[in-house]
């Protein structure tokens, strides 16, 4: 049989999509090879969400041919933009049809070519019916839905997945309570909008926050990125649930801009306002907060005037983390007819707001200096130490510890995106 290697890009959604299909692959006989160079098929489970991202995705496809590699592509590029995929791939197989990867395979080992880019109308499994593979560590992401609400005019990744489809809470805490008894610590909700979770069946996330909880053993949830829309209609049950301990005081809200406007103009369905309330509520009753945000900058229509707004939000609300986004026209939507800023306007912008959030960032963890955390140690960093993450989900560089533990540890130093401390 054929050696497969999966590799996957963008969030921690498409993350478990990989996970699924290594499970389905091993299933059906295949060998998941210990590298791209060990593999007769590299199945590339691609990113669509940026222009850039979509290039980067363009080159390692090609460069894999070129190497001499077979190459199923899988993912949100498919959906969005399948002209720019080479067409000597062995297989194109969409988000709703990760199910069918070892047919992919066979199929293009008998010196055909499978392509499956259903969308969610004509096709929309259960992903939580599907095997997953267990990989060595200590997070694990749980999906708990496809698809979203939202019709955001710069978006092309509904395209891919669809409109939101939440998986049954009982499916949700059989998955918990399987990788908590498998030695997981750390269980990662994961969806394109947790905070709209439920809301086709009669639930919502708060509640499923709830019966997570519930299930005994230490362990922590780290709850996947909201937008304002949906958060603002269960805030108060939301931060109940975030009472627990066993829920990380980490909330991703992505505000976008801070111009009215232009958020109605992008078709988020909230206001600078709302934003805010959400923020001063969270903040009032959950101590030591981590707040973070997107911004994108440079959307079409965005004035010096806009921008400005933007900036004051940032520093009214100093978030703890911002990803900034320069604006990206997306095939297919709806943003992508309109004019457009110059590059180097936005450019400017980016970098001016990039400055400021790294300032503010800065500053708030100097604050941690010389406090005592709580830490769950998730082994040897990237660069050097020891990865864990505080009570409130931030990233803290150790010099010793056992992945897995939970334990106390002192801040020596802190920088703009992450602190360093020592166990106690």
């Amino acid at each position: 049989m054929a050696r497969v290697y999966v590799e996957s890009y963008g969030c921690t959604r498409n993350k478990a999509d990989g996970e699924i299909m290594e499970a389905i692959l091993l299933r059906a006989g295949y060998e998941l090879a210990e590298s791209p160079e060990k593999a007769d098929y590299v199945v590339v489970n691609t990113c669509a969400v940026k222009d850039p991202t979509e290039h980067k995705m363009i080159r390692r496809i090609r460069e894999l041919l070129d190497s001499g590699k077979k190459v199923i592509a899988t993912g949100c590029l498919v959906h969005v933009n399948p002209g720019v995929i080479d067409l000597r791939v062995s297989g194109m197989l969409g988000v709703k049809s990760i199910d069918r990867i070892a047919e992919a395979i066979s199929v293009a080992e008998r010196g055909g070519k499978l392509v499956s880019v259903e969308g969610w109308r004509e096709r929309n499994p259960d992903k939580l019916e599907l095997p997953r593979l267990w990989k060595p560590g200590v997070a694990f992401v749980v999906p708990i839905g496809e698809g979203c609400l939202n019709a955001c005019t710069y978006c092309a990744t509904r395209f891919a997945r669809g409109v939101l489809k939440s998986y049954k809470p009982e499916l949700v805490l059989r998955w918990v309570k399987e990788a908590l008894a498998k030695g997981y610590k750390e269980i990662q909700l994961s969806s394109e909008d947790t905070g709209c979770y439920g809301f086709d069946i009669g639930t919502n996330l708060a509640k499923l926050l709830d019966e997570i909880t519930a299930i005994e053993g230490d362990f922590r949830i780290r709850v996947g990125m909201m937008n304002p829309n949906h958060t603002i209609k269960i805030l108060d049950e939301l931060i109940e649930a975030y009472q627990s301990e066993k829920v990380y005081k980490f909330l991703h809200l992505p505000v976008q801009s801070g111009d009215n406007e232009i958020l109605r103009r992008m078709g988020r369905n909230y206001t600078v306002e709302e934003f805010e309330e959400i923020v001063r509520e969270f903040r009032r009753k959950v101590p030591g907060l981590n707040l973070n945000t997107d911004v994108i900058v440079g959307f079409p229509g965005e004035t010096e005037e806009a921008f400005q707004s933007t900036v004051e939000l940032v520093r009214r609300i100093r978030p703890d983390k911002i990803n900034v986004s320069r604006y990206s026209r997306r095939p297919g939507t709806i943003a992508s007819r309109w004019k457009q800023l110059p590059g180097w306007l936005v450019k400017e912008r980016s970098r001016k707001l990039h400055r400021l959030r790294l300032a503010i960032a800065y500053e708030i963890n100097q604050a941690y200096v010389g406090k005592r955390v709580e830490v769950l140690i998730h082994g040897p960093g990237k660069k050097g130490g020891i990865e864990g993450r505080t009570f409130n989900y931030k990233e803290i560089i150790l010099d010793s510890g056992v992945a897995g533990q939970f334990r106390e540890a002192v801040v020596e130093r802190a920088g703009s995106t992450y602190l360093n401390g020592h166990l106690l």
